[in-house]
Protein backbone atom coordinates (compact mmCIF):
# COMPACT_ATOMS: atom_id res chain seq x y z
CA UNK A 1 0.00 0.00 0.00
CA UNK A 2 1.54 3.08 -1.51
CA UNK A 3 1.35 6.44 1.12
CA UNK A 4 -1.56 8.02 -0.07
CA UNK A 5 -3.94 5.10 -1.43
CA UNK A 6 -5.56 4.92 2.11
CA UNK A 7 -7.27 7.25 4.38
CA UNK A 8 -7.94 6.76 7.85
CA UNK A 9 -11.43 7.38 10.36
CA UNK A 10 -11.04 7.60 13.66
CA UNK A 11 -13.96 7.06 16.20
CA UNK A 12 -13.41 9.77 18.88
CA UNK A 13 -16.76 9.91 20.51
CA UNK A 14 -18.90 8.12 22.88
CA UNK A 15 -19.57 8.48 26.37
CA UNK A 16 -17.18 6.37 28.14
CA UNK A 17 -19.87 5.24 30.35
CA UNK A 18 -17.40 2.35 32.25
CA UNK A 19 -15.23 5.29 32.90
CA UNK A 20 -17.04 7.19 34.45
CA UNK A 21 -17.51 9.88 31.35
CA UNK A 22 -14.13 10.35 31.38
CA UNK A 23 -12.36 11.41 27.87
CA UNK A 24 -11.12 8.68 27.20
CA UNK A 25 -9.01 9.29 23.85
CA UNK A 26 -7.27 12.29 26.17
CA UNK A 27 -6.26 9.51 29.06
CA UNK A 28 -2.55 8.86 28.77
CA UNK A 29 -0.85 5.32 28.56
CA UNK A 30 2.84 5.54 28.60
CA UNK A 31 2.83 9.66 28.65
CA UNK A 32 1.06 9.48 25.50
CA UNK A 33 -2.88 10.44 25.03
CA UNK A 34 -4.56 7.15 23.65
CA UNK A 35 -5.59 9.00 21.00
CA UNK A 36 -2.12 10.45 19.88
CA UNK A 37 -1.04 7.10 20.00
CA UNK A 38 -3.54 5.85 17.25
CA UNK A 39 -2.78 8.96 15.53
CA UNK A 40 1.19 7.75 15.47
CA UNK A 41 0.01 4.33 13.68
CA UNK A 42 -1.68 5.69 10.78
CA UNK A 43 0.49 8.38 10.12
CA UNK A 44 0.72 7.30 7.01
CA UNK A 45 -2.62 8.34 5.58
CA UNK A 46 -3.22 10.94 2.76
CA UNK A 47 -6.12 12.29 4.98
CA UNK A 48 -7.07 11.60 8.46
CA UNK A 49 -10.39 12.32 10.04
CA UNK A 50 -11.50 11.92 13.88
CA UNK A 51 -14.96 12.00 14.54
CA UNK A 52 -15.78 13.25 18.23
CA UNK A 53 -15.02 16.56 20.04
CA UNK A 54 -12.36 18.43 19.13
CA UNK A 55 -8.88 17.59 21.25
CA UNK A 56 -5.33 18.89 21.00
CA UNK A 57 -3.44 16.50 18.91
CA UNK A 58 -0.06 15.65 17.91
CA UNK A 59 -0.86 16.18 14.35
CA UNK A 60 -2.89 17.94 12.50
CA UNK A 61 -6.36 16.08 11.51
CA UNK A 62 -9.98 16.85 10.49
CA UNK A 63 -12.67 17.07 13.02
CA UNK A 64 -15.75 16.08 12.20
CA UNK A 65 -19.18 15.44 14.38
CA UNK A 66 -22.00 13.04 13.99
CA UNK A 67 -25.45 14.14 13.99
CA UNK A 68 -26.71 13.98 16.39
CA UNK A 69 -23.83 13.79 18.81
CA UNK A 70 -23.76 10.15 20.05
CA UNK A 71 -25.75 8.56 17.81
CA UNK A 72 -23.40 4.98 17.57
CA UNK A 73 -20.93 4.37 15.54
CA UNK A 74 -22.30 3.74 12.77
CA UNK A 75 -23.67 7.17 12.27
CA UNK A 76 -19.96 8.47 13.17
CA UNK A 77 -18.36 6.21 10.19
CA UNK A 78 -20.48 7.31 7.95
CA UNK A 79 -19.55 11.07 8.42
CA UNK A 80 -15.86 10.13 8.93
CA UNK A 81 -15.60 8.22 5.54
CA UNK A 82 -18.03 11.31 3.72
CA UNK A 83 -14.78 13.51 4.44
CA UNK A 84 -12.30 10.69 2.40
CA UNK A 85 -11.15 10.01 -0.94
CA UNK A 86 -8.94 7.25 -0.86
CA UNK A 87 -9.74 3.33 -2.37
CA UNK A 88 -9.40 2.31 1.21
CA UNK A 89 -10.66 3.72 4.12
CA UNK A 90 -8.51 2.83 7.77
CA UNK A 91 -11.18 2.53 10.72
CA UNK A 92 -9.84 2.61 14.29
CA UNK A 93 -11.26 3.76 17.58
CA UNK A 94 -9.52 6.15 20.07
CA UNK A 95 -8.35 3.64 21.90
CA UNK A 96 -6.00 1.18 20.90
CA UNK A 97 -2.97 1.44 22.92
CA UNK A 98 -0.53 -1.12 21.23
CA UNK A 99 -1.37 -0.32 17.76
CA UNK A 100 1.68 0.30 15.59
CA UNK A 101 2.22 0.96 12.27
CA UNK A 102 3.29 -2.26 11.29
CA UNK A 103 -0.13 -3.60 12.22
CA UNK A 104 -1.63 -1.26 10.06
CA UNK A 105 0.55 -2.23 7.47
CA UNK A 106 -0.13 -5.20 8.08
CA UNK A 107 -4.14 -4.69 7.71
CA UNK A 108 -3.68 -3.10 4.71
CA UNK A 109 -1.79 -5.33 3.00
CA UNK A 110 -4.78 -7.99 3.70
CA UNK A 111 -7.61 -6.31 2.64
CA UNK A 112 -7.06 -7.72 -1.32
CA UNK A 113 -10.06 -8.59 -3.62
CA UNK A 114 -12.80 -8.65 -0.03
CA UNK A 115 -14.04 -6.06 1.20
CA UNK A 116 -11.78 -5.43 3.75
CA UNK A 117 -9.80 -6.72 6.71
CA UNK A 118 -10.29 -7.05 10.37
CA UNK A 119 -8.36 -7.33 13.64
CA UNK A 120 -9.21 -10.17 15.79
CA UNK A 121 -8.85 -10.16 19.46
CA UNK A 122 -7.51 -13.12 21.98
CA UNK A 123 -10.59 -14.78 22.17
CA UNK A 124 -10.79 -14.83 18.23
CA UNK A 125 -13.71 -12.20 17.87
CA UNK A 126 -13.98 -9.71 15.04
CA UNK A 127 -12.61 -6.20 16.07
CA UNK A 128 -14.91 -3.93 13.60
CA UNK A 129 -12.90 -0.23 14.61
CA UNK A 130 -9.49 -1.93 14.30
CA UNK A 131 -9.76 -2.76 10.09
CA UNK A 132 -9.20 -1.61 6.68
CA UNK A 133 -12.30 -1.37 3.80
CA UNK A 134 -12.05 -0.68 1.00
CA UNK A 135 -14.08 2.62 0.30
CA UNK A 136 -16.89 1.83 -2.44
CA UNK A 137 -18.48 -1.03 -0.73
CA UNK A 138 -18.15 0.72 2.96
CA UNK A 139 -20.25 3.14 1.48
CA UNK A 140 -22.45 1.53 -0.62
CA UNK A 141 -23.69 -0.85 2.55
CA UNK A 142 -23.89 2.49 4.42
CA UNK A 143 -26.46 4.37 2.82
CA UNK A 144 -28.56 0.79 1.99
CA UNK A 145 -28.50 0.61 5.88
CA UNK A 146 -29.53 4.65 5.92
CA UNK A 147 -32.38 3.84 3.59
CA UNK A 148 -33.90 0.45 5.25
CA UNK A 149 -34.34 2.30 8.32
CA UNK A 150 -34.10 5.82 7.94
CA UNK A 151 -31.23 6.68 9.85
CA UNK A 152 -28.18 5.32 10.84
CA UNK A 153 -28.13 7.05 14.48
CA UNK A 154 -28.73 4.22 17.07
CA UNK A 155 -27.79 1.21 14.76
CA UNK A 156 -25.51 -1.44 15.65
CA UNK A 157 -22.19 -1.74 13.86
CA UNK A 158 -22.96 -5.69 12.93
CA UNK A 159 -25.44 -4.78 10.48
CA UNK A 160 -23.12 -3.22 8.42
CA UNK A 161 -20.08 -5.76 8.92
CA UNK A 162 -22.72 -8.86 8.43
CA UNK A 163 -23.44 -7.40 4.44
CA UNK A 164 -19.66 -6.80 3.78
CA UNK A 165 -17.04 -9.75 2.37
CA UNK A 166 -14.55 -9.62 5.33
CA UNK A 167 -10.88 -11.49 6.33
CA UNK A 168 -9.62 -11.69 9.87
CA UNK A 169 -5.97 -10.55 10.95
CA UNK A 170 -4.98 -12.27 14.21
CA UNK A 171 -3.44 -10.09 16.49
CA UNK A 172 -4.52 -10.10 20.25
CA UNK A 173 -2.17 -7.54 21.37
CA UNK A 174 -3.05 -4.59 18.66
CA UNK A 175 -6.53 -5.47 19.38
CA UNK A 176 -6.63 -4.47 22.91
CA UNK A 177 -8.65 -1.70 23.83
CA UNK A 178 -9.34 0.55 26.86
CA UNK A 179 -13.13 0.37 28.22
CA UNK A 180 -12.39 0.27 31.98
CA UNK A 181 -9.90 1.75 34.13
CA UNK A 182 -9.04 -1.89 34.91
CA UNK A 183 -8.17 -2.07 30.89
CA UNK A 184 -5.83 1.34 31.55
CA UNK A 185 -3.84 0.19 34.48
CA UNK A 186 -3.22 -2.91 32.45
CA UNK A 187 -1.80 -1.13 29.58
CA UNK A 188 0.14 1.03 31.38
CA UNK A 189 1.74 -1.79 33.37
CA UNK A 190 2.08 -3.38 29.78
CA UNK A 191 4.15 -0.94 28.65
CA UNK A 192 6.42 -1.02 31.23
CA UNK A 193 7.74 -4.49 30.63
CA UNK A 194 11.28 -5.33 30.33
CA UNK A 195 10.90 -6.14 26.41
CA UNK A 196 8.89 -3.27 25.65
CA UNK A 197 9.94 -0.59 27.33
CA UNK A 198 12.76 1.21 26.04
CA UNK A 199 10.84 0.56 22.59
CA UNK A 200 8.03 2.36 24.42
CA UNK A 201 10.25 5.06 25.45
CA UNK A 202 12.17 6.00 22.98
CA UNK A 203 8.58 6.42 20.66
CA UNK A 204 7.48 8.73 23.48
CA UNK A 205 10.40 10.85 22.95
CA UNK A 206 10.97 10.79 19.38
CA UNK A 207 6.71 12.09 19.59
CA UNK A 208 7.27 14.77 21.87
CA UNK A 209 10.18 16.36 21.26
CA UNK A 210 8.95 16.28 17.11
CA UNK A 211 11.53 13.83 15.86
CA UNK A 212 10.61 11.31 12.51
CA UNK A 213 13.50 9.39 13.09
CA UNK A 214 14.20 5.72 12.87
CA UNK A 215 16.79 4.93 15.75
CA UNK A 216 18.88 1.88 16.08
CA UNK A 217 17.94 1.54 19.74
CA UNK A 218 20.65 -1.64 20.26
CA UNK A 219 23.55 0.45 18.18
CA UNK A 220 22.87 3.42 20.74
CA UNK A 221 22.62 0.73 23.81
CA UNK A 222 26.15 -0.66 22.70
CA UNK A 223 27.88 2.52 22.26
CA UNK A 224 26.61 3.44 25.91
CA UNK A 225 28.19 0.17 27.17
CA UNK A 226 31.47 0.73 25.25
CA UNK A 227 31.73 4.33 26.53
CA UNK A 228 31.09 3.07 29.88
CA UNK A 229 33.05 0.02 30.19
CA UNK A 230 35.93 2.06 28.33
CA UNK A 231 35.94 5.21 29.60
CA UNK A 232 34.40 5.79 32.78
CA UNK A 233 30.38 5.12 33.43
CA UNK A 234 29.37 8.92 32.85
CA UNK A 235 30.64 9.10 29.60
CA UNK A 236 27.48 6.94 28.25
CA UNK A 237 24.80 9.69 28.37
CA UNK A 238 27.13 12.08 27.42
CA UNK A 239 28.37 10.00 24.15
CA UNK A 240 24.88 9.67 23.13
CA UNK A 241 23.97 13.13 23.60
CA UNK A 242 26.89 14.32 21.76
CA UNK A 243 26.26 11.48 19.34
CA UNK A 244 22.42 13.23 18.47
CA UNK A 245 23.86 16.59 18.29
CA UNK A 246 26.83 16.11 16.02
CA UNK A 247 24.37 13.83 13.73
CA UNK A 248 21.58 17.27 14.16
CA UNK A 249 24.61 19.49 12.70
CA UNK A 250 25.15 17.79 9.85
CA UNK A 251 21.25 17.16 8.84
CA UNK A 252 19.79 14.74 10.96
CA UNK A 253 19.07 12.02 8.59
CA UNK A 254 19.32 8.18 9.61
CA UNK A 255 22.60 8.26 7.40
CA UNK A 256 24.22 11.38 9.43
CA UNK A 257 23.12 9.41 12.82
CA UNK A 258 24.86 6.07 11.86
CA UNK A 259 28.26 7.57 11.30
CA UNK A 260 28.29 9.09 14.29
CA UNK A 261 27.52 6.75 16.25
CA UNK A 262 30.35 4.67 13.93
CA UNK A 263 32.46 7.32 14.93
CA UNK A 264 32.01 7.22 18.72
CA UNK A 265 31.90 3.67 18.79
CA UNK A 266 35.35 3.53 17.12
CA UNK A 267 36.74 6.23 19.31
CA UNK A 268 35.35 4.00 22.36
CA UNK A 269 37.33 0.88 20.97
CA UNK A 270 40.61 2.58 20.79
CA UNK A 271 40.02 4.20 23.98
CA UNK A 272 39.64 0.88 25.32
CA UNK A 273 42.39 -0.51 23.37
CA UNK A 274 44.91 1.81 25.01
CA UNK A 275 43.93 1.08 28.57
CA UNK A 276 44.39 -3.00 28.15
CA UNK A 277 47.39 -2.61 26.45
CA UNK A 278 51.03 -2.84 27.98
CA UNK A 279 53.04 0.06 28.85
CA UNK A 280 55.86 0.72 26.55
CA UNK A 281 59.26 1.67 28.33
CA UNK A 282 60.20 5.20 27.35
CA UNK A 283 63.65 4.19 26.22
Amino acid sequence: MTPGAYDAVILAGGAARRLGGADKPALRVGGRALLDRVLAACRGAGETVVVGPRRPTARPVRWVREEPPGGGPVAALDVGVRQTTAPVVLVLSADLPFLTSETVKALLSGVGEADGVVLTDSDGRAQPLVAAYRAEPLRREIALLATEHGRLSGLPLRLLTSELSLGGLHHPTASFDCDTWEDITTARARIREHGVVLDEWITAAKAELGIDLDVDTAALLDLARDAAHGVARPAAPLTTFLVGYAAARRGGGPEELADAMRKASALAARWADEAGAPEQSAG
